[in-house]
């Protein structure tokens, strides 16, 4: 049996039709209208989404084995694209950033899967500058708090102190960890 609440005069909400955005108060205003037309016998949920999509020269991205020996070549290309876009005084943070959350992939991110050993590289170019690493892995990174002696441990506490904000979000295929960076004025 389906949910009540997801049903509206007989449709469900997974059988509606994507619209041209009319404008978000006018769209809002007519479904209330519509709403109020008919006595509802349970809650009413309304959903408005409006998405931006990105022109091609905003994004770039890359594909990796899971390997040791690309790390240096995911940097460079990073720094390249920085350069394409005008952004060379975040190439230095950024070649970092990419460096930390890319050795991370590789050591924690494929051993979930022993299909995709394949690492994503992705630079969005937008209101800031978005990294992200994704990989085949489900488990959550955790920043560790390494003492002065440790050799290892302090990547995910390096992205925090470069970026604006981090964080992970799941994919199907695994986990993709993102760090977000302050575009200068002039970008």
């Amino acid at each position: 049996m389906s949910d009540p609440t997801a049903a509206v005069r007989g449709r469900h909400a997974g059988d509606a039709t994507l619209v041209p955005w009319p404008g978000g108060h006018d769209l809002c205003s007519s479904t209330v209208d519509t709403l109020r037309a008919e006595p509802q016998s349970d809650d009413v949920t309304l959903l408005l989404a409006r998405t931006r999509s990105l022109s091609a020269d905003q994004v770039a991205s890359w594909r990796f084995p899971s390997d040791p020996a690309v790390v240096s070549r995911a940097r460079t290309l990073a720094v390249r694209q920085l350069t394409r876009w005008g952004l060379e005084n975040l190439a230095e943070s950024t070649e970092l950033i990419v460096s930390e959350l890319f050795t991370n992939a590789i050591i924690h991110g494929n051993s979930d899967s022993g299909s995709d050993r394949t690492i994503g590289l992705r630079l969005i170019r937008h209101e800031v500058l978005t990294c992200e690493v994704s990989d085949a892995s489900h488990s959550h990174p955790l920043v560790r708090h390494p003492r002065t002696t440790d050799e290892h441990g302090r990547g995910l506490f390096l992205v925090s102190q470069l970026s604006r904000r981090w964080g992970t979000r799941h994919i199907p295929d695994g986990k993709l960890i993102w760090a977000d960076q302050q575009l200068p004025a002039s970008a």
